[in-house]
């Protein structure tokens, strides 16, 4: 079922919940994100809703900063290209619009300004 573009929290919600139940089941990054987040996830789709209602919808619900959970993660290029992958098919499954294509940008920036801090960090720690 595909509706037109993410306009609304119900549409922001629909995303993120869609998203994270393919993440919790997928081999690849499934297992980092449920080591991780163990029993919290009604906290963490939340956090995300308020994440993405900020940057698509620019209602600011969300503040803080979004890396330093994710900076000693055992993550490689890999599982931010599966990341990618399902966030994307995800976005299009259920949405067509300028906001659908903003969400897909913005995750491929941000999975790529995440690995070459994760880098960094991993490079300075062994130096």
């Amino acid at each position: 079922m595909i509706i037109l573009d993410i306009t609304t929290i119900e549409d922001i919600q629909l995303l993120v919940n869609t998203f994270y139940a393919k993440v919790q089941k997928d081999d690849i990054i499934g297992p980092i994100f449920n080591e991780k987040i163990q029993g919290r996830w009604p906290e963490h789709l939340e956090t995300m809703y308020k994440f993405w209602q900020t940057i698509l919808l620019e209602q600011h619900t969300y503040s803080g900063s979004p890396f330093p959970p994710h900076k000693h993660l055992p993550v490689d290029q890999s599982h931010f290209n599966r990341w990618i992958e399902i966030f994307t098919k995800t976005v299009d499954s259920l949405f067509i619009g300028n906001l659908a294509e903003e969400a897909k940008m913005r995750a491929v920036n941000m999975a790529s300004i995440f690995m070459h801090k994760i880098e960094y960090f991993r490079d300075s720690a062994n130096q």
